[in-house]
């Protein structure tokens, strides 16, 4: 006897997050795609991971502290830098895949079923695997300046989770927005490039004036970065600080509302893309 079909109007949103369960192969299958994709004919292979951290790390190391003599706390500053660029680095490669995945797989959304969330929740798999190799870098940088993270390193998958909530809600907005208006792509430049010089990057935020800390703060990324650099160099802790507090906030309803406004407009992605 063959099963019964029973379709039931609204049944998809109201099971939307056992679907995502169910699809979980399909993550799988597209986060191992885009790993191939990102690799296949280069010349240099996953060393892009390596390359790419390490000349940010001395562009900004000669700029900020040979030249500018900004401070870095008794920690070397090279081992400054890179703490700051690899948390940055996972938040910008992963805003960057997820907000240009839905477009990038228009042929499979106008093809067929499937929560159409899992396609830039995928596309950041591969800047976390990107992140990962970097990590290698700087635990070799830390060795070679004898720099020993303390008790505090257990925190670090916060940061982290923090820093991929970001992108994801963020991502999330952009990816939505950018199958109706084509132009929201060239968004994203914009806000990396931006965000990469209002984020203590290349400095320890300890230089920026009491007076602007409050909007300095709004940066959701001021707190992933000081988190991270607290985890592995030490000093004053921000999970104390009203700055996490509101660092945590911040990413929180972005991811919130990231989610919330790409299930509103899902609905009409394979007919506008």
């Amino acid at each position: 006897m063959q099963p019964k079909i029973v379709l039931e109007p609204g049944k998809a949103d109201r099971e939307y997050l056992r679907d995502l369960w169910r699809y979980r192969e399909l993550f799988y299958v597209l986060a191992w795609r885009d790993l191939s994709v990102r690799y296949k004919q280069t010349s240099m292979g996953i060393a892009w991971a390596v390359l790419r951290p390490a000349v940010s790390t001395v562009v900004f190391t000669v700029i900020f502290g040979k030249l500018g003599k900004f401070p870095s706390g008794g920690v070397p500053y090279p081992v400054l830098v890179l703490c700051g660029m690899l948390p940055w680095q996972l938040f910008s490669a992963g805003l960057s895949d997820s907000g240009s995945s839905l477009i990038a797989n228009s042929n499979l959304i106008t093809k067929v079923y499937f929560p159409r969330l899992i396609i830039p929740g995928s596309s950041m798999v591969t800047s976390l695997v990107d992140f990962g190799i970097s990590a290698s870098m700087l635990a070799v940088l830390m060795v070679v300046y004898s720099v020993t993270p303390g008790w505090q390193i257990v925190f670090l998958p916060l940061f982290l989770l923090m820093a991929l909530l970001s992108a994801a809600g963020m991502g999330a907005w952009i990816s939505a927005l950018n199958v109706k208006y084509r132009d929201f792509i060239f968004v994203v430049p914009f806000i990396v490039q931006l965000g990469l010089y209002v984020s203590p990057v290349g400095f320890s935020s300890s230089v920026v004036p009491d007076r602007w800390r409050p909007l300095y703060a709004l940066n959701p990324m001021v707190g992933v970065i000081d988190g991270f650099r607290w985890c592995l160099l030490g000093g004053a802790c921000p999970l104390l600080g009203w700055s996490f507090f509101v660092a945590a906030a911040i990413v929180v309803a972005m991811a919130i509302g990231g989610f919330l406004f790409f299930r509103r407009t899902e609905r009409g992605f394979a007919d506008v893309i």
